[in-house]
């Protein structure tokens, strides 16, 4: 049946005859029997397609007009269009959730440091699976594939964009807001669409930064192998003056990974709401730093939020943190950090949380100042971003 359809529609172009048309041929089953209907859609041109038992009718092909002498014909009742029928529903993204600020940003007291800094012009490199450069919540301003350079820097695994989020996502009443709202992200996509990738395509994203005069790396991707590549390359970006900041690693209790565990790098472990070190994540004496990792919302690919956990999660809130100091021409910025963290556990480095939380306030003005406490205490989270972003407007 299939054939004679293809056939006669062939013969139709072949010819010069109009298309032929889909219709719905509805009998009286008084008055014709099976064979003679097939003989009335035959005598007129058609092409029987399929039968329709539940209307006692068939669907059929019928060459121009012939619809009109068919429905005319003894025993047929009617015939009617095989339209089109569409599906109504037609999906389309819900709506971006309004601004909030994450957890992790207000323990740290990154909105604190605002009236400071946001972080303003500070190129800061996602070296990860690529940023989202369609996001609400995001600006991208430039990047690289080293995987494929031939394709965009675009992400499409999930995981940078989250990353990008917690650094820099803006303060635009959508979603969530960043630690450092107005620095410059740039996507360095290292990573395939599985979250995995090659020394090699990350040692060419490094050289990039460094050719391209960025000044804070983001490196939430890590390997328990030490390969005397990776700590060249580490060791040039530190030379060139780049500020390196890693994921320890999840390794539950595990040693830190590389690059982390790097000396030129700042290695932060991942803790949570209660800055209690989390249960995933690696500990050891190379951690330098550790930060809010456990159930951070943030951004996500195609234009979405996702809650994720890890100490790619932490990572990101020293490197927005990193970025506030150097817009603040800080003089030393990795003694600042260790100097400012909030110690946690034992007293002094230890080997969960190194020197301690981050503390983004304290990094940038010197002291815990709270902003205009009185005004913002009690406020919600929401609160707090409107109140502080209105006294940056006045000054």
């Amino acid at each position: 049946m299939k054939k004679l359809i293809l056939i006669f529609i062939f013969l139709c172009i072949a010819t010069g005859a109009h298309a032929a048309e889909r219709w719905i041929v509805v009998f009286d089953p008084a008055v014709v029997n099976e064979p003679a209907r097939e003989t009335l859609i035959k005598a007129h041109g058609g092409i029987i397609i399929k039968n329709l038992p539940l209307i006692t009718g068939k669907a059929v092909l019928l060459p121009p007009q012939a619809e009109a002498a068919l429905g005319k014909t003894n025993g047929v009742i009617r015939v009617d269009p095989d339209v089109v029928v569409e599906a109504y529903a037609k999906p389309t993204p819900p709506p971006p959730p309004p601004e909030t600020l994450p957890w992790g940003v207000d323990q740290i007291d990154a909105e604190l440091a605002w009236g400071t800094s946001t972080g303003s012009g500070v190129k800061v490199a996602v070296v990860d699976t690529g940023i989202d450069l369609s996001h609400p919540d995001l600006k991208v301003w430039g990047g690289i594939n080293t995987i494929n350079p031939r394709k965009g820097y675009n992400d499409d695994n999930g995981h940078g964009t989250h990353v990008a989020g917690t650094i820099a996502a803006i303060n635009n009443e959508i979603g969530v807001i960043g630690v450092a709202p107005t620095a410059s992200l740039y996507a360095v996509k290292v990573l395939n669409s599985q979250g995995s990738g090659f020394l090699s395509d990350i040692i060419e994203g490094l050289d990039w930064c460094i050719n391209n005069e960025i000044q804070v790396v983001n490196m939430s991707l890590g390997t328990s192998s030490n390969v005397q590549s990776f700590q060249d390359a580490v060791k040039k970006v530190y030379d060139a003056g780049i500020i390196q900041v890693a994921a320890a690693g999840n390794s539950y209790g595990g040693a830190v990974g590389y690059p982390a565990a790097y000396s030129e790098v700042i290695a932060v472990s991942a803790t949570d709401i209660t800055k209690t070190i989390a249960s995933f994540s690696s500990i050891g004496p190379e951690v330098e730093l550790a930060a809010p990792g456990v159930s951070i919302p943030s951004t996500w690919k195609g234009g979405a939020y996702k809650t994720a956990s890890g100490t790619s999660m932490a990572a990101p809130h020293v490197t927005g943190t990193v970025a506030l100091a150097i817009a603040n021409s800080v003089a030393d910025v990795r003694a600042t950090l260790q100097a400012t963290a909030d110690d946690l556990g034992n007293p002094g480095k230890d080997n969960l949380y190194g020197y301690g939380l981050v503390d983004a306030e304290e990094v940038v003005t010197g002291a815990q100042t709270h902003l205009a406490p009185s005004r913002i205490s009690g406020l919600t989270p929401v609160g707090k971003i409107a109140t502080i972003w209105g006294q940056l407007k006045k000054q």
